[in-house]
């Protein structure tokens, strides 16, 4: 098992940046493809990126490729996701997930581990 802390959200406005973390406990954090995905209000809950337990393979959202990178740090039990060109759609609760699967995947049932989410609010 584990377990997940976001930190990083925070306000910006229009065209800013913010660098979302996600720290992972225990020593397993490797064998872990980990995901972000996100929630506005009142919308279900959304993949955005996800990456492979070496860092070599990753998969994005179409809403937010070319803006948005997803990078890990296994030496550090972190994952990181790094917010450029923001818009006010992409405000949400940004959540960082774990997955035990091998391959790269965008749904959200092959998630079993969740941390407890990070505000992220983008003004125009």
């Amino acid at each position: 098992q584990v377990q997940l802390v976001e930190s990083g959200g925070g306000s910006v406005q229009a065209g800013g940046s913010l660098r979302l973390s996600c720290a992972a406990s225990g020593r397993t954090f490797s064998t872990y493809v980990m995901g972000w995905f996100r929630q506005a209000p009142g919308k279900e809950r959304e993949f955005v990126a996800a990456i492979s337990r070496s860092g070599g393979v990753t998969l994005y959202a179409d809403s937010v490729k070319g803006r948005f990178t997803i990078s890990r740090d296994n030496a550090k039990n972190t994952v990181y996701l790094q917010m450029n060109s923001l818009k006010p759609e992409d405000t949400a609760v940004y959540y960082c997930a774990a997955s035990n699967l091998v391959v790269v995947r965008q749904s959200i049932g092959e998630y079993a581990y969740w941390g407890q989410g990070t505000q992220v609010t983008v003004s125009s």
